[in-house]
């Protein structure tokens, strides 16, 4: 054989371990789920993403989940409210897509309503991604009792999560 006897086995690392090809460990697809009312937040789980995405050109996917708004609440609102609501959260992601840093055609966004995990992970699936980068509070008392959106997410993503400590 060309290659030396070695066929299409992988080479091994200094610690005896196979490695993997490049395009095989490199993450092509970041989500990042964000509250746009919160920017150190946002900016601790940004900042992670930009520099994973950069040396491997990898695509960052903006999310923000919607509450849903109680039905008690309809009444005291304005019957489009919903609707100005979500444009207000696209275009505040939108602006905050152009301050990451990254080139345009890398970076997309996402509003969806609902529970915050579940629409995570329902956006993790649907736009195929191979990393969810969350930020998350330092535990408190109540985090440990009750949980968190991360600690949710970490829990019942089918991709890789990466939590950020703002």
């Amino acid at each position: 054989m060309a290659n030396g006897g070695q066929g299409s086995r992988a080479k091994a690392s200094p610690a005896g371990m196979p490695e993997a090809p490049m395009e095989d460990i490199m993450f092509k697809k970041l989500l990042v789920p964000v509250d746009i009312g919160d920017e150190a937040m946002a900016k601790a789980s940004l900042d992670a993403a930009k520099a994973l995405a950069e040396p491997w050109g990898a695509e960052v996917r903006l999310l923000h989940v919607r509450p849903i708004l109680p039905s008690a609440y309809l009444e005291y609102v304005p019957a489009d409210f919903e609707g100005l609501e979500k444009k207000r959260a696209t275009e505040d992601l939108a602006a905050l897509a152009t301050k990451i840093g990254l080139p345009a055609g890398k970076v997309s966004t996402a509003v969806r309503t609902g529970g915050v995990y579940h629409e995570v992970l329902a956006e993790a699936d649907d736009c195929k991604a191979d990393l969810i980068v969350v930020s998350s509070h330092w535990p408190t008392l109540a985090t440990y009792l009750i949980g968190s959106h991360a600690t949710n997410i970490v829990r019942h993503a089918h991709c890789s999560v990466l939590v950020v400590r703002a």
